[in-house]
């Protein structure tokens, strides 16, 4: 027997098996690999997925008041209350009750230990309901972190406020705005993210039937390594290929709804949200940007500057927030991630999956686009015939400027780094390949694949 199999039982009985799991082994698993559900990882990665997005995997969890739906989309929704609670909105003062109802995932362990968490989620919530979603991991030190809140979210504004929840941490990690990352030091020594479980809470008005419908949760942990630099990757097979996505530049809505992160100078998440969110066919009603300026051009990036924001972070870019967005719109699903390289990315190309990345440069590292930045959200739409990428770069000063192509292997490094020097010549972070992935609910066969290759399981 492994002298690791001891430790990983008593992590998965210390993260709180609940009645009806039991505690295992890695041999057969807390969390059982089953389908397209599964933990997805490609060869060599330190970057796994996790969902619960099934009737089956839905049924795995513990529930407290919540029952499955089943049918094209299965999902959870609140039954009969567990309880009620008294929430004091932080942004608002307003202190209101609710009925709740809770599902717990099964213990997951991770393939490889992380360093970072972020979960994602897809739901609709409609007025009058809202959601908690919580983290709980487990340290290849066999201790066991609190519950942290990654977020505490409604699909509108009037219930409460969209946020985040600053202020978490015990000794050996903190959570920054939308992830869970081991803290220095600890790191350093080699502690390391071995398990985790996710909780949701699904919360109500009282005495109404309303009820929150959660289709998807789960988490990606990795474990992406320090470096300024990163391999090259050669073009493949989305060479030569851009798909026809929409244009918006956040520049024109300077000024705009300033309320929402100092107006359009800050919105490159949601706009690039947008861009992706109309590819698949999906945009706001005239209805739902009834409360839109009618003299503003596309309308439709306010409305979702304002359903992305972060009333704690004062900004749009929540990673999870604008995949949560993205999944209110009809049959989409949005997943927060990591990808290996561009390579990775030319293979969602291929299967028509446009995708969102997240990066940081000085102006003199990524040549052609004019500027700097701390952080920047921006569309890969395509790839040119020498293998350059092809974006939808929201920094942009009007719609037809959006279009830009930039060299791979700029891009690339930009994007893909953990560490970089700032304009001041200080040590900072980069973002290790995140990006956000919107995609329909029911993928076709093609798009299915390139969601697997990635390490996204639907």
């Amino acid at each position: 027997m492994s002298r690791r199999t001891p430790r990983r039982t008593l992590l998965t009985a210390a993260l709180g098996v609940t009645a009806g799991l039991a505690a295992v082994s890695p041999a057969r698993g807390a969390d059982r690999q089953r389908g397209t559900a599964a933990t997805a990882v490609t060869g060599g990665s330190t970057i796994s997925n996790r969902s619960w997005s099934s009737g089956l995997d839905w049924r795995t969890g513990a529930a407290r008041g919540v029952r499955v739906r089943d049918g094209l989309r299965p999902g959870i929704a609140l039954a009969e209350p567990a309880g009620t609670t008294d929430y004091t909105d932080p942004h608002t003062g307003t202190t209101a009750r609710w009925e709740y109802a809770t599902w717990t995932s099964p213990v997951h362990t991770l393939p490889t230990p992380a360093n970072e968490v972020i979960a994602s989620w897809n739901a609709h919530a409609p007025e009058g309901t809202w959601l908690q979603i919580e983290l709980r991991v487990g340290y290849t030190d066999g201790t066991v972190s609190p519950w942290y809140v990654m977020g505490r979210w409604a699909a509108g504004d009037t219930d409460i406020r969209r946020t985040s929840v600053d202020g978490q941490g015990d000794t050996k990690t903190s959570v920054s705005t939308d992830t869970l990352a081991v803290d220095a030091e600890p790191a350093a020594a080699g502690l390391r993210i071995a398990a985790y479980r996710l909780r949701l809470t699904l919360h109500r008005r009282p005495g109404t039937s309303l009820s929150p419908l959660v289709w998807r949760v789960g988490a990606m942990g990795s474990n992406v390594p320090d470096r300024f630099t990163v391999p090259a990757s050669e073009p493949g097979i989305a060479t030569g290929r851009e798909l026809t996505v929409p244009r918006y530049s956040q520049e024109i809505h300077k000024g705009q709804y300033p309320e929402y992160d100092n107006g359009g100078e800050a919105w490159c998440s949601p706009t690039s949200s947008q861009m992706i969110i109309e590819y698949w066919g999906r945009k706001p009603s005239s209805k739902d940007l009834a409360w839109v300026n009618p003299a503003y051009a596309d309308p439709q990036v306010c409305h979702a500057a304002r359903y992305t924001f972060d009333y704690q972070y004062q900004g749009c870019g929540n990673w999870p927030f604008n995949a949560a967005y993205a999944a209110t719109y009809r049959d989409l699903a949005g997943v927060v991630t990591r990808l290996d390289s561009l390579t990775d990315a030319e293979t969602l190309i291929a299967a028509g999956i446009p995708l969102i990345t997240s990066q940081s440069f000085l102006p003199t590292e990524l040549t052609g686009a004019g500027y700097g930045t701390a952080g920047h959200l921006m569309t890969v739409t395509g790839f040119t015939a020498d293998g350059d990428v092809v974006a939808g770069d929201p920094a942009s000063a009007s719609d037809a400027a959006v279009r830009r192509g930039y060299r791979r292997r700029g891009f690339e490094n930009i994007w893909l780094r953990t560490k970089r020097y700032n304009a001041s010549g200080k040590v900072v972070g980069g973002t290790g390949g995140v990006c956000y992935l919107y995609f329909p609910a029911r993928p076709t066969f093609r798009q299915l694949w390139a969601l697997r290759a990635v390490g996204v399981p639907c």
